[in-house]
């Protein structure tokens, strides 16, 4: 089994500010963990997996936070393949989305989402949700890759 590069965390989000927002909020939580980011589900996918049967350019990262609606290919078919490709079904996956469907919220665990958590307004509530998630995610959680 690939081991992951225990540092990286793959963001996936399509939303400039919001992306911003989260470096920000990884930045003041003290997390020193190298973040990557895809802007849409294609580059998540990219990063995964390569393109046309490349040869895998990146480790895998220790956590994926992908959000819902992506352009391209949407964050629950990038979940979907995730959790149905061999190299990456056991990876966290945590949905970090603006979205307050239900339907999202169920369809999420229905294809493997390992937590769904929605987009706090306030920046230092959203900083505490970066730091909480950072804590249980990085530090608390036993992974099988270690």
């Amino acid at each position: 089994m690939e081991r992951y590069k225990m540092s990286t965390i793959l963001i996936v989000e399509d939303n400039p500010s919001d992306l911003r927002l989260m470096m920000r909020a990884f930045k003041k939580s003290n997390l020193t963990n190298d973040l990557a980011t895809a802007i849409d589900g294609e580059q998540a996918l990219d990063y995964l997996f390569g393109q046309d049967g490349d040869e895998y350019r990146h480790a895998l990262p220790v956590l994926i936070l992908l959000d819902i609606k992506l352009p391209k290919i949407d964050g629950l078919e990038v979940l979907e393949k995730i959790r149905n490709h061999e190299r990456t079904q056991m990876l966290p996956v945590v949905i970090l989305t603006s979205s307050k469907e239900q339907e999202d919220v169920a369809r999420s665990y229905k294809l493997g989402v390992n937590s769904y958590i929605r987009k706090p307004v306030d920046f230092n509530h959203f900083v505490e949700a970066v730091q909480q998630m950072g804590l249980y995610w990085l530090v608390l959680n036993e992974s099988p890759f270690h």
